[in-house]
């Protein structure tokens, strides 16, 4: 997951010492090397969400975010996980839910996949866990970043991620 606000979760781990539970959402703005266009920019808002506790399973992880989405674009949403990169978390996995507009057959919304990305995430990976003082072989973990804009720009119809930051004077 690639934001400013992963820094959070790691001092939110060490002031816990290892010993404690973690649940926390962050949110923060995030920049990366990206070419602003219509869904894309340099400079966006991203939350993010840790959980650490003894026996976390991906399943758990799928169940956050099934619910997250359901409630942000309806209860018949589907999710699904795909396999994906993450330095931080191992396994990573992109989440796609399916097409709102179209429901699965196909639409320029979805690229015509009947699937749309809406978020990284996975499980934390043992050597975070271990750095941040927490015993992998007893606590787990998972973590996932939404972008808040990607959200709005789905949920409301908006075509061009830079309305977000245009202005007229």
């Amino acid at each position: 997951i690639c934001s400013h606000t992963s820094p959070v979760q790691a001092r939110t781990m060490l002031a816990k010492d290892g010993k404690e539970p973690v649940r926390i959402i962050c949110p923060g703005k995030a920049y990366r090397r990206d070419d602003d266009d219509a869904t894309h920019s340099h400079n966006f808002t991203q939350i993010e969400g840790l959980v650490v506790d003894k026996n976390i399973k991906l399943s758990d992880l799928k169940g956050t975010v099934t619910v997250i989405c359901k409630h942000l674009f309806g209860k018949d949403t589907i999710t699904r996980f795909r396999p994906s990169y993450y330095q931080f978390t191992e396994p990573s996995v992109e989440t796609d839910i399916s097409c709102f507009v179209c429901k699965g057959k196909g639409c320029s919304l979805c690229k015509n996949t009947g699937w749309i990305t809406v978020s990284g995430a996975g499980m934390v990976h043992p050597n975070v866990l271990k750095n941040c003082g927490y015993d992998p072989k007893e606590w787990s973990g998972f973590a996932f970043g939404f972008g808040a804009e990607r959200l709005a720009m789905l949920k409301y119809g908006i075509e061009d991620i830079r309305t977000f930051y245009q202005t007229e004077i």
